[in-house]
């Protein structure tokens, strides 16, 4: 699986992506990380090369209609978008891994009112594509002819609005990830493939906190499975 991210900071993802299960996944070519800039795409009157030689390059303008913040403009995003589709594509500019694999390409926006991204939605990607591009907005959001331009997936990770689009970018390539084999060390330990509860104990039996006991429940010790794990289904719709 390779994930393909657009975004203006991609600093962001270094720690997150470095770390734990992801990082192993990484080092380990079970899944593919590239980050692509789309400020180096911005030409014209937006790219300015000042006296001292330092260049600036303006990814944002006013929205038609008014508002209070700036919006991404749709032509930068969508050209880095292409550079990275191209290089999904040509046979010479293919990783090596990839080679040989006809690529199946998802590129996804981040917008707040769309469909909320699901486990289910992680396991259909997963299973169907081989490269998926994220586009991560910034400002008040991107000009909406992106989406239309690139046929765009929209997703949202809940009823709340970030300050950018790397947060839901971060939680999709875990999502997704958790789904490609070998990326855990036991396939069978994701959560979603079995009763899975939030209420959880472990040793010891008996926590003191402060002289007050903290106990175990008696069913976790029983040794009868088929109640423990009705236990845990109660638990869990609880």
């Amino acid at each position: 699986m390779h994930f393909h991210f657009i975004t203006l900071f991609p600093e962001m993802f270094d720690s997150y992506l470095g770390e734990s299960i992801l990082g192993r996944a990484i080092k380990e070519k079970k899944i593919s990380v590239t980050f692509t800039n789309p400020r180096k795409f911005v030409t014209g009157k937006y790219k300015k090369v000042w006296p001292d030689g330092n260049i600036s390059q303006q990814i944002d303008e006013r929205p038609y209609g008014g508002g209070p913040g700036m919006v991404m403009m749709a032509e930068p995003v969508i050209k880095a978008a292409e550079s990275v589709i191209k290089k999904i594509i040509h046979p010479t500019l293919r990783a090596p891994l990839k080679r040989g694999i006809k690529p199946k390409i998802l590129i996804i926006n981040f917008i707040p009112s769309a469909k909320k991204f699901t486990t289910e939605v992680a396991k259909k990607i997963s299973g169907k594509f081989t490269d998926v591009i994220l586009i991560c907005g910034r400002y008040e959001g991107i000009d909406t002819r992106l989406d239309k331009i690139l046929k765009t997936t929209k997703f949202s990770i809940g009823d709340y609005v970030l300050t950018g689009g790397e947060i839901p970018a971060m939680i999709l390539i875990d999502c997704i990830s958790r789904q490609v084999k070998g990326v855990l060390g036991n396939f069978d330990s994701r959560e979603e493939e079995r009763i899975s509860s939030s209420v959880m104990y472990t040793r010891p039996e008996v926590l003191v906190y402060k002289g007050k006991k903290y106990k175990v429940p008696k069913i976790l010790l029983s040794g009868n499975h088929k109640k423990i794990e009705e236990w845990k289904e109660n638990s869990r719709k609880n």
